[in-house]
Formats: C-alpha cells, structure tokens, sequence
C-alpha cells in the first residue's frame, strides 16, 4: 500500500509539473522519464531533470526566493548540463531582452541607441522563478545536486549520458 501511494504521488507530481509547463510557459511536454526528482540545487531552489517523449532532456527549477536568470544559468552549469535554451514565460518570446533594455534604461537613461552587445549582461538580472531549461548536453554523464555536507558543495546525485543531435 506504501509503494502504491508512493507511485501515485509521483504520477501526479508529473501532471503537475506538465501542467505548469504549459501555464507557465506555453509548452505542451508529455514526460517520459524523470531522471532527477526535486533534488536541491541550492540553500532554496529544487530542480527536476526529465527526459520527454520527444527525447528532449529539460530541467524545470523553482525555488521559494527570487530567482534571477543568473542564478538559473549558474545552478544549470554546477549541475554538469550544458543549456541549449531558456525557455521564456508564456506569450514573452522576447522577455529577456525586454527585461535587458529595461534595467539598462534604469542604469543609462540617456543612451538612445541599445543594441544586443549593451543589455547581455542586464538580461542577467531578469526575475525567471519557476524555470524550463532544455539542455543539449550533460558533461561527464554526471548530474550533479547540491550538498551542504559534500567538500564544494555538489555530489553526484545520477549518471545520465545525454548529448542532443543538432539537425537542419
């Protein structure tokens, strides 16, 4: 009866977290496998690594403080995942940018011309809590999930070889 509890939970954390994606996100996902479920990835986020039905590996993180798109980008590398896209809000394809030109305006109001090379680093600084990330490669076949404990902070939490083949 235990496990049968246990199983259902884990159904229902996947309709969940498929639902969110596409409240969230705008994305339809039919999850096939999940690889890492609500493992720390830092003091106040988890993460959960899945693998869809379309073969496409994706790390949805959340956490109960302000997340910014750097933190997302830093937790995404410590894991040992090499990020193919982040995948913006719902109906906001351009929102990165659109948060890089506002904090630059904030910092710069007189500057008329902003183009790309200015607000790199400023779409940086934009909100991103929950975030899908699709990944294109995990390094070593090593995921890795934050430990207090562990000597720098990380441990292997699942061994995953995963590397996306680019098609034209």
């Amino acid at each position: 009866m235990l496990q049968w509890g246990y199983m259902s939970d884990e159904i229902y954390s996947d309709v969940q977290l498929e639902r969110t994606a596409k409240d969230a996100f705008g994305l339809e996902i039919d999850i096939s496998q999940v690889i890492l479920r609500d493992v720390e990835v830092s003091r106040m986020a988890t993460a959960t690594v899945f693998l869809t039905k379309k073969k496409q590996l994706m790390v949805y993180i959340s956490g109960h403080s302000k997340l910014l798109l750097s933190d997302i980008k830093k937790i995404v590398t410590r894991m040992g995942l090499r990020a193919e896209l982040y995948v913006p809000p719902k109906n906001r394809p351009d929102y990165f940018n659109e948060v890089g030109r506002e904090k630059f305006r904030e910092v710069f109001p007189g500057r008329g011309h902003i183009n790309d090379d200015d607000i790199l680093f400023y779409k940086t600084l934009a909100p991103y809590n929950p975030a899908l990330v699709l990944i294109s490669e995990v390094k070593n076949g090593e995921i890795y999930c934050y430990d207090r404990d562990s000597r720098g902070g990380w441990r292997v939490a699942a061994k995953f070889a995963y590397r996306r083949i680019k098609t034209s």
